[in-house]
């Protein structure tokens, strides 16, 4: 008795570890929804994103503090797909900190590839990189069968910004062209 009861108990918390928010991780406008879609903009606001040059990466968690990277970072497409990210053949994400059904801060990074396979790795070497603004979404997963990957409703597109650097020199040059004309 006592091993049909141990057995019960680790297949209540095995399936209970199997228990994971999803979220579609696409930005098309078939995905959200939305005429035109979410593409992702270069520093200038208009240049969409194109091919492996860049990466996007989904990054979620339970609350804004606790945001991590979840499945891998994927290319954008090409063409009339620019802007767009390229899922791959299976957008969903499953958000391991989240509870089926419950509500995932989540948020889109992008930046230049040529800056590493993370978002962090770019950021620290001074490379573009942006991100969208945090949503709140519920997941999905929830029942049986699991109910269809939440797609991020409420995304907008969002544009890369210059490394850090590039602001500095701009203040360094405002500042000589202003002490140029006190002369």
């Amino acid at each position: 008795m006592k091993r049909l009861l141990a057995g019960i108990a680790c297949l209540a918390l095995c399936v209970g570890a199997f228990a994971q928010g999803t979220v579609s991780f696409n930005n098309s406008a078939t995905a959200l929804g939305v005429p035109g879609g979410a593409p992702v903009f270069d520093l200038d606001g208009t240049t969409r994103l194109a091919g492996t040059a860049y990466l996007a990466q989904l990054w979620a968690g339970p609350d804004v503090n606790s945001l991590t990277a979840w499945g891998d970072a994927v290319a954008f497409r090409t063409g009339a797909g620019a802007g767009f990210w390229n899922p791959g053949a299976d957008s969903t994400r499953i958000i391991g900190t989240v509870a089926p059904g419950a509500v995932a801060q989540v948020q889109v990074r992008a930046w230049e590839a040529a800056g590493g396979t993370t978002y962090t790795a770019a950021v620290a070497g001074g490379f573009k990189y942006g991100s969208s603004a945090t949503l709140s979404i519920a997941t999905g997963g929830v029942g049986q069968p699991p109910s269809l990957p939440a797609a991020l409703t409420g995304l907008t597109s969002f544009s890369l910004v210059p490394e850090p650097a590039t602001y500095a020199l701009l203040a360094l040059g405002a500042a000589a062209m202003f002490l140029r004309r006190r002369k």
